[in-house]
């Protein structure tokens, strides 16, 4: 058991209804709680913008961040915490460390980046140079670019879900369909590999197969994200970064959580996570997925067998109890224990 500390999260709280469940804080604040923790949480940007008459993210910077910064470091210095969390909230900078520093000296400083290409974001280099410690979604190029900046305690953190919302739902005709896309066709920061908009091109070609947020389609968010995946037979994830290893997107969780049976493109370190065969599919080829999703879509035990093996497994191994008490074993012991940094891929 940990003993119960006191937790400062700094982050962006975001108000779309379409983004609802996509925020990873509340999941953490909630796994923070469920174990005995007191948490705070800072809506940075929030506040950012609360302070400003005029809603322009680079107005709102330009004059109020200074102002945010006091607010936020008299929090800090009233709260007294045992550890503050970054979550790398749009605005924030080393600075901002640095006077957190200086009030609450003694707390912890960790944070974590959940996003890819962390060279496109300058700040996050010198937030994390700041920290005692950084996680990130990945161990691989990506985390790499931390250690080469001279960030010494890096470590791999998985996504994570919350049981609690996410899992398969009972819905009805509207949101069955055979094959789930969710998301753009490519990735905005990388468009050297095409892998990820030919199949998604080919999908829109298919009567069986439903797309959101990809060559016209709307987007689908909150409440609804769920339900589409969960009247989903095969829900289908492919990274814009296949070659980094442990690194996959959000969406591939998702999926598994909510009870579709996934099929992802294969991505380095995957079956350290997840295993072929067990809780999901892998595929290298776009005509590997079609006949893979063709002979799957024909067998309905054997693709309900793996749908519901995929999410008891992050159910039980990815969910943000777990998750947070690894963020706290950071913390306490400099290490935390999990499968997946044995290096051997376990049932």
């Amino acid at each position: 058991m940990h003993k119960p500390k006191r937790i400062f999260i700094v982050a962006d709280v975001r108000y779309k209804p379409i983004k609802m469940f996509l925020d990873q804080m509340p999941k953490l604040l909630k796994g923070f709680i469920r174990l005995g923790n007191d948490v705070h949480l800072f809506n940075y940007c929030g506040a950012l913008f609360e302070s400003s008459p005029f809603k322009s993210k680079t107005f709102a910077k330009l004059f109020f961040k200074s102002r945010v910064d006091d607010i936020l470091a008299k929090q800090v210095k009233s709260y007294e915490p045992d550890i503050v969390y970054i979550s790398f909230a749009d605005a924030l900078n080393a600075e901002t460390i640095v006077r957190l520093r200086a009030v609450a000296p003694n707390a912890v400083y960790i944070g974590t980046d959940f996003d890819p290409w962390p060279k496109l974001y300058p700040d996050k280099i010198e937030i994390a140079q700041k920290l005692a410690i950084l996680t990130a979604t990945n161990d691989g190029v990506f985390l790499q670019d931390y250690r080469n900046a001279g960030v010494e305690r890096c470590f791999f953190m998985p996504n994570f879900c919350d049981p609690d919302v996410e899992y398969r739902y009972r819905v009805g005709t509207e949101w069955r369909t055979d094959i789930l896309w969710t998301g753009t066709a490519k990735h905005h920061a990388d468009t050297s590999d095409d892998f990820r908009e030919k199949l998604v091109t080919q999908l829109t070609q298919r009567a069986n197969c439903t797309l959101y947020g990809c060559f016209g389609r709307p987007q689908i968010g909150g409440q609804n994200y769920f339900y589409a995946i969960s009247g989903a037979k095969i829900g289908v994830n492919v990274n814009a970064y296949s070659s980094v290893k442990l690194c996959h997107s959000d969406r591939l969780l998702h999926y598994l959580s909510c009870g579709s049976m996934v099929m992802a493109r294969r991505f380095e370190g995957c079956d350290l996570l997840y295993r072929d065969n067990i809780h999901l599919r892998y595929f290298d080829t776009i005509e590997e997925f079609f006949d893979l999703s063709d002979w799957y879509l024909n067998h309905e035990d054997e693709r309900k067998k793996i749908a519901d093996a995929g999410m008891q497994w992050t159910h039980e191994r990815f969910n943000c109890v777990r998750i947070a008490g690894y963020i706290l074993d950071l913390i306490e012991k400099g290490t935390y224990s999990a499968h997946w940094l044995d290096g051997i891929p376990e049932l």
